[in-house]
């Protein structure tokens, strides 16, 4: 029998809630936020850990071993997937943050991501349907038209519809401009859609009645690419949509990405006609934040494996009789970088959460664009920190356990395997790093001067917070001189950058959670966590510091080992 992940403490998950920034503010603004009590909060996640061990943490195992498969054209997913959907549905967590208007509950989207958390924890590749539908929702609800919308977001909204993202062809992976997929007026309101998508995840499944895909495409009469929404039937009848072929993957095995044909198939246009791009940012913007919570779920999920195993695990202690692994210095080392990353990066999607709600509901016209910037400056940080330190933690795991680790006998190796993808889909790491530096450095810095305002300001009232400062100061400074390098010298530093603006982002929060007055253990570890990572920050930041304003010296030597070198 493997090994399990101990179930989440709720608890840790709704005291992160209370404390992230911009949670009082939603709560005044409106009512259905204001009905997200501590009580209300605290119930959802309880229920939420249940479902989780009830229904997902079954499926993860069985998923990651069977898979899904292409039968008769139609992807069939694995045994137990769809009772665990239809339970998902059934229990209305798709819902969660969706309009009250469309048969939502209007909560706020912090609940939603710290629902997903405790579901991704269980089963990440479960996760993998539910974040485009939501997305999708929110783009359809923000440039559809009247027909779209009545027909499509109740649906979307109660589960019963899906949806997909559709950018990727061969070779127009995140080079958009080069896609090729057409699409031709047919006259009546609706396109006829031609070309080859790929790496889509849930392209075909058979857990909901209908498939939405959210397509970019060209057309005749615009220069840029334009934003369709393209069923996969009418009704009973397939509309030209046509599974090439499932992908054979690393990790996420329960989670089919296809490699779909579009024959003619009918849609309809979301938005302006050559706006497409602009106007997919509005699910992109979801998708890479649902990244982040996906990140910190298997973050999360394998600290508390390895905390567990190594409170259980016993080795060295002389004659007196082999110890638990817990007291070991070095095990006690890499136990309290897995909690201090985890409780960091819950603080900062929660808060970039907060963020995404202020930006749509905050009546103050100021505000409202603080946090519109704040949360664009942000999101690169929470998709990327989310992905690594996935990774980073899940691997930690594997060395605490050992040899064990390594085996399928615990789910650590399968943690290892599924997160290695989150620093690559919704944009690489260094796509992340690119849009940082010429989006919001080189462009509209707002959303910087916005976060060292704020950054300062609580690291001001923290005496621990000495480090985070110094930090910031680093930060400012690397901004400028990255704003005034030639293009290809900055491009070299900007991933460097990134983490130094990740390092910093991080230490906000660590700021925070140090600075918390709440009692017993969960405020306890809390406050750990953030001294933790407060007090590594100088170094780390040198070092980022240094690489991001290296300019061109940082990649001096790459023509000697990209030489063929002979014959």
């Amino acid at each position: 029998m493997r090994g399990v992940v101990p179930r989440a403490n709720t608890r840790l998950l709704a005291m992160q809630f209370e404390a992230a920034p911009g949670l009082a503010r939603l709560r005044a603004l409106k009512e259905s936020f204001g009905a997200a009590t501590p009580d209300l909060v605290q119930a959802v996640l309880d229920e939420a850990a249940r479902f989780a061990s009830d229904f997902l943490a079954p499926l993860n195992e069985v998923g990651d071993r069977e898979g899904c498969a292409l039968v008769g054209g139609r992807v069939r997913t694995p045994p137990g997937h769809r009772e665990a959907y239809e339970a998902y549905v059934a229990g209305g967590w798709p819902t969660l943050d969706q309009p009250i208007a469309e048969g939502g509950q209007g909560l706020p989207l912090a609940l939603a991501f710290a629902v997903q958390e405790l579901f991704d924890r269980d089963c990440p590749a479960f996760g993998m349907l539910p974040v485009p539908q939501r997305s999708a929702a929110r783009l359809i609800a923000a440039h559809g038209d009247a027909q779209m919308k009545a027909e499509w977001l109740s649906p979307l909204a109660s589960g019963a519809w899906a949806a997909t993202i559709c950018i990727s062809e061969a070779e127009a992976g995140s080079d958009v401009g080069r896609l090729r997929t057409r699409a031709e007026p047919l006259g009546n309101g609706e396109w006829a859609i031609t070309g080859e998508k790929t790496w889509i995840s849930f392209g075909d499944h058979d857990l909901a009645a209908r498939i939405g895909h959210c397509l970019l495409a060209r057309t005749a009469t615009a220069d840029g690419l334009s934003l369709f929404l393209v069923p996969d039937r009418f009704g009973e009848a397939r509309n030209g949509v046509v599974v090439r072929r499932i992908e054979e993957k690393l990790g996420l095995h329960a989670s089919p990405t296809c490699a779909l044909g579009f024959e003619a198939a009918r849609g309809r246009l979301i938005g302006a006609e050559g706006r497409g791009l602009q106007q997919m940012f509005v699910m992109i913007t979801n998708m890479r934040l649902a990244t982040g919570a996906q990140g910190l779920a298997i973050a999360a999920g394998a600290a508390d494996l390895a905390l567990a195993y190594a409170r259980e695990r016993r080795q060295g202690g002389g004659a007196a009789g082999p110890i638990p692994i817990n007291r070991h210095a070095d095990v006690q080392r890499m136990l309290l970088q897995q909690a201090a990353k985890v409780e960091v990066l819950r603080g900062l999607l929660l808060a970039a959460a907060n963020l995404g709600d202020l930006a749509a509901c905050e009546t103050q016209e100021e505000e409202r664009k603080d946090a519109a910037a704040l949360l664009q400056w942000l999101l690169p940080l929470v998709k990327t920190t989310g992905g690594e330190f996935a990774f980073d933690v899940a691997s930690d795991a594997v060395q605490v356990l050992g040899g064990a680790g390594y085996t399928r006998e615990w789910p650590a190796e399968q943690m290892l395997r599924d997160a290695r993808v989150l620093t690559i889909f919704e944009g690489t790491t260094g796509m992340q790093a690119l849009d940082l530096l010429h989006r919001r450095l080189r462009g509209d810095r707002r959303g910087l001067r916005v976060f060292l305002t704020r950054a300062r300001k609580d690291a001001a009232a923290n005496a621990a917070a000495g480090q985070l400062l110094s930090t910031l100061d680093l930060l400012e400074d690397a901004a400028e001189r990255l704003a005034e390098m030639p293009h290809p010298a900055a491009e070299a530093g900007a991933t460097a950058f990134l983490q130094l603006a990740a390092l910093a982002a991080t230490g906000w929060i660590a700021a925070r959670l140090a600075g918390l007055d709440e009692v017993g253990h969960e405020a306890e570890r809390l406050r750990a966590a953030g001294r933790h990572w407060l007090a590594q920050m100088s170094a780390r930041a040198a070092v980022w510091h240094a690489q991001s304003t290296a300019g061109l010296a940082l990649i001096e030597g790459f023509a000697a080992i990209d030489a063929d070198g002979g014959g």
